[in-house]
């Protein structure tokens, strides 16, 4: 900082350095001054240290700011306007001024486009809503024509289109979870059951087997996102399970004492340079690729829902072999510990 100061200055620093030169070339050449050699040279220290006390009474007094600016920079947050420091010279008032301006406009847009995103949002669950009367009605006409062969095949179809409109509908809710948590004592198996159910048409189709291993926990969540997490899990693991299958759950505890549910499947497996990216946003991996259905949106839904109700998710596969789903019920998540915590003030 110091170095860059002085080369910000350097025109003043030469400016002043020629001018004291100037000054003993007169009084050298001028006989009419009279002036020792040695007390020339006095006069010179005397000078250049009270240049060298004043440029360092301005270095601390002018660059106050600029070093308050650059530690908050690196310690930015979202009240940064507040953190700014306060301005006394024109320059630094003019720049204090241009970062407010800045800030507002930064803050208006963000503004702008929450509202934007509301209305949508709000447009795509009406929309979904919309969507899911027709549905309901297909539904009902299956229920009642299940002795006719094709309908099945129908039905089949019927519950990924449902899934697909339900998947939207949750996220179309999920910047507004917080509003929409409830934290209340469920059963994982009892939570799983009614899942496979959902998808029962689905498992039936490819003859994929659904079993429990384990007694039944109970943990402290949100009923309706975990079973959002686990319906991705699940449909997944549908998705890539070969015909006449198995799907084996399991609950156990961890090591910490946290409930663990874990899903198997014997599908294809996944490479090892896919498996830590399968919760990336839009990431479908080998496999997806050769399913032209893939969305690359079920695992990382699941992780974003899972991080915000306290479901950590890991996996473990090996290609030909399967894949393993973990969902570890860590017992806390984000709204819990704003309740325990408080709000920022």
């Amino acid at each position: 900082m110091l170095f860059r100061y002085l080369s910000d200055r350097i025109s003043w620093i030469l400016f002043y350095l020629l001018s004291l030169l100037f000054v003993d070339l007169l009084i050298w050449l001028d006989n009419g001054i009279a002036v020792r050699l040695d007390a020339l040279l006095y006069l010179n220290v005397i000078l250049l240290l009270s240049a060298m006390v004043f440029l360092g009474w301005r270095y601390r007094k002018e660059t106050r700011y600029v070093i308050s600016l650059e530690k908050l920079t690196k310690e930015i947050g979202e009240d940064w306007m507040a953190a700014l420091p306060n301005a006394r010279y024109h320059n630094e008032v003019v720049n204090h001024r241009l970062l407010m301006a800045v800030g507002q406009l930064h803050r208006q847009k963000l503004a702008d486009n929450f509202t934007s995103q509301t209305g949508e949002q709000a447009y795509t669950a009406a929309w979904v809503h919309e969507v899911k009367a027709p549905l309901t009605a297909m539904k009902l006409v299956i229920e009642a024509n299940r002795s006719e062969p094709v309908i099945r095949t129908i039905e089949s179809e019927w519950l990924r289109i449902h899934l697909l409109i339900d998947q939207q509908l949750y996220i179309s809710r999920l910047p507004t979870l917080e509003s929409d948590f409830v934290l209340e004592n469920a059963g994982i198996q009892k939570l799983i059951s009614m899942e496979v159910r959902e998808v029962a048409s689905w498992c039936m189709e490819k003859n994929i087997a659904v079993e429990f291993e384990g007694t039944e926990m109970y943990i402290s969540t949100d009923r309706k996102w975990c079973r959002f997490v686990i319906r991705q899990l699940l449909t997944n693991a549908i998705q890539y399970s070969p015909e006449g299958s198995l799907i084996l759950m399991s609950t156990s505890i961890t090591p910490e004492g946290y409930v663990r549910l874990t899903m198997r499947d014997e599908g294809k497996g996944i490479a090892s340079h896919d498996l830590p990216r399968i919760f990336d946003h839009g990431f479908t991996g080998d496999n997806g690729r050769l399913q032209n259905a893939a969305t690359g949106l079920g695992l990382y839904l699941a992780q974003t829902v899972g991080s915000k109700i306290g479901i950590r998710l890991a996996a473990r596969s090996q290609l030909d072999r399967g894949t393993e789903m973990d969902m570890i019920f860590t017992g806390r998540n984000a709204f819990q510990d704003v309740q325990a915590h408080g709000l920022p003030s």
